[in-house]
Parts: structure tokens; C-alpha cells; sequence
């Protein structure tokens, strides 16, 4: 049984930081639990002015597609027990843990740091990543509208950029979105993981449920933005089942295109989420590591490149033909619809700007 206290929480604790030599473990021995005690407070999430000075961050991995990305919030209230940026927050002296879905640092000034990069003598107009670390329409968002701010830049200067998200939130901010369609310079993946709202409420406790995430898609889509799915992450044991059933429902609610990543468990996410599988599906604890092992080379993460997102063995020729096949049953395609810098302009370029609308 999953402690009550951590409800709407994807971990349970916080393991140790992996950079920190001191750790405060409790001796089971000595201290004992009161049964009559009252239990602890949920842990309530806190935001942290995040001071970084530049938006833009670079990418030399081989297996993304983007080599410029901006991440507004760093730690996510989602919640995603899987999350392979949780370890991330160990860089900030946090836990990969409890730490990383309660304490969030906003880059309050992401929006004039962006514009600035933006402008500089120095950018070459080039694809730009919303999200590619941590949702960039986590719950604050709501309030503090970070993303949107960004997305506003985005539409100044007609750079492409493009979103992944699981949250329906991305649907607010459509009139931008639409706005840089126009010029082929944005597009949004939306991330489905189950169709299963039960396993939703503990795997993705925080984000938005499966029926949101669909009804999402289909807005994007009848307002003429370029949306897709990302099936991810395909979990060995858990949800591979359910790839069929999730192309199908995305073709339907209009997706365009389709892709899938496999689960990885970076350091402190594997025993994060072996430690989720014994509290929530104990009897798919053994089959689901298995599987998890299987695709790995027998080792619960692979960080080469070229393989860390694939996998190997037949198991992972399976699920990857079996998406493949799903996807040409519903008609989806592999590549996104390619975007444009052509369009680029500096507002300072151009005596008109003050006057678009564009």
C-alpha cells in the first residue's frame, strides 16, 4: 500500500544524493514508528528563483533531434516516477526523489533572456526545443506563464520552436501557436504514456489525464497546429500492450505523426521506480524489471548513445514493430513536418514590426 501522506506523488522518498558524501539514515532499531502518531504532512511543493543568466542550452547528443533546447522550470510537479530528468536535481544539490517534484526553481526571466539570444549578431536561426528536460506546462505554469512568455519570443522573431508536453495546458496558448504555424515554425508532441486512468493516477500523478491529453490533440489540431504523439515512455511489462490502442486513439483525435522511446533508468531513477513497482504492482515487479533487463543487455539502463533510446534484443525488435505497425494502420507518419527558418526576422529589422499582428 502507497503511504496516504504521498498521495499525488510519484516517489516516496528521497534517496541520496549520488554527489553528496554525508547521508542521515534512520536506524529502523532505534527509532522506532509511533502507530498512534499522527502521519506527517504531504509534502507541499516550493519554488525557488532560479538564477541562471542565459535561456538557450546547447545539445551534442546524437539521439535528439534539436541541438538548442530552453527549459523555463527545472524539477517537475508531474511527478513522473519514470522521469529521466529526475537525476538532474541532484546537479542542484536536491534529491532525485520527493525533492524533484516539490522543489521547483523558475527562470523568472527566461522570456528577456531568450529575446536577447535571440537578437544577438551572433544566432543563427535554428530549430529551438520547449521542454526537452522538464514540461514546460507543469502546474505553475498556470500562474506564472513562463512558457507562454517564451512562446510569445518565439512568434517575434518567427523562430521555429517546438513542445513536448503531457499536459492539456499547451491548448491555451493556441492563438501563438497559431501564429507561428503560419509561418511553419512550431510544433507540438503531446506525450501519452497509458489510456489507463488508473495507472495514470500513480505513474503520472500531476499531469493531465489520458481523456485531457487526447481532447488536446484534437484542439491543436482543428485550429491548424501540426501536432503528434509521443509514445513514451514504452515501458517493458506495463504499457507496451498498449501502444496499438494509443496510435489509434491519437490518429483519431488528429495527430500527424508518431514516435516512441523506450524506458531508461539513469542513476538514481532505477531504484526510484523499482521501489514504485513494489508499492503499487508488486506481482509485475519481477516480470516488468525482467523485461526492463531484457532490452538493456541485462542492466537496467544503457547510457551509450545510439542504443540508450531503442534498445536491444528481441523483445525490443518487437515493441518496435509493433509501433511501426500500429502507426501504418493508423496512418501516421514517422518524420514531423518540417519546419522553417526562413521566415527568421529581427523586430529591429523591420519598420513594420511595431504594426504586425503576426
Amino acid at each position: 500500500m502507497s503511504d496516504p501522506s504521498l498521495r499525488g506523488r510519484g516517489a516516496a522518498s528521497n534517496p541520496q544524493n549520488r554527489f553528496e558524501r554525508l547521508a542521515i539514515v534512520e536506524d529502523p532499531d532505534v527509532v522506532q514508528p509511533d502507530p498512534d502518531a499522527e502521519a506527517a504532512p504531504a509534502p507541499r511543493t516550493e519554488f525557488f528563483r532560479d538564477p541562471s543568466r542565459s535561456a538557450i542550452v546547447r545539445n551534442e547528443s546524437p539521439d535528439v533531434p534539436f541541438d538548442a533546447s530552453i527549459n523555463p522550470y527545472r524539477g517537475c510537479e508531474h511527478g513522473c516516477i519514470y522521469c529521466y530528468a529526475r537525476p538532474t536535481h541532484e546537479y542542484l544539490g536536491f534529491s532525485a526523489g520527493l525533492d524533484f517534484e516539490t522543489k521547483i526553481l523558475v527562470k523568472q526571466e527566461i522570456a528577456a533572456l531568450l529575446r536577447a539570444e535571440l537578437a544577438a549578431p551572433r544566432w543563427t536561426p535554428k530549430l529551438v526545443a520547449i521542454g526537452g528536460v522538464t514540461d514546460p506546462y507543469q502546474p505553475i505554469e498556470r500562474r506564472l506563464r513562463l512558457t507562454r512568455a517564451c512562446l510569445e519570443v518565439f512568434r517575434e522573431f518567427r523562430n521555429p520552436c517546438s513542445i513536448v508536453t503531457k499536459s492539456g495546458l499547451v491548448a491555451r496558448d493556441i492563438d501563438v501557436l497559431q501564429a507561428l504555424s503560419r509561418f511553419d515554425a512550431t510544433t507540438v508532441y503531446v506525450s501519452v504514456t497509458t489510456l489507463d486512468p488508473a495507472l495514470h493516477r500513480v505513474l503520472e500523478p500531476r499531469s493531465s489525464a489520458p481523456h485531457r491529453r487526447l481532447a488536446t490533440i484534437e484542439a491543436l489540431a482543428r485550429a491548424g497546429v501540426p501536432v503528434g504523439v509521443l509514445v513514451a515512455p514504452v515501458i517493458p511489462g506495463l504499457t507496451d500492450h498498449e501502444i496499438p490502442a494509443i496510435v489509434s486513439a491519437c490518429a483519431r483525435a488528429g495527430a500527424r505523426v508518431a514516435h516512441h522511446l523506450l524506458l531508461r533508468l539513469p542513476h538514481a531513477v532505477a531504484p526510484l521506480f523499482e521501489d514504485w513497482l513494489e508499492r503499487h504492482f508488486p506481482e509485475r515487479r519481477a516480470k516488468v524489471m525482467g523485461r526492463i533487463r531484457a532490452v538493456r543487455d541485462g542492466r537496467v539502463n544503457d547510457p551509450r548513445f545510439h542504443s540508450r533510446m531503442t534498445g536491444h534484443g528481441i523483445f525490443a525488435e518487437q515493441l518496435h514493430a509493433l509501433f511501426d505497425l500500429a502507426c501504418r494502420r493508423a496512418g501516421l507518419a514517422h518524420d514531423p513536418p518540417p519546419l522553417s527558418t526562413k521566415f527568421f526576422r529581427k523586430p529591429k529589422d523591420s519598420q513594420l514590426a511595431l504594426f504586425s499582428s503576426d
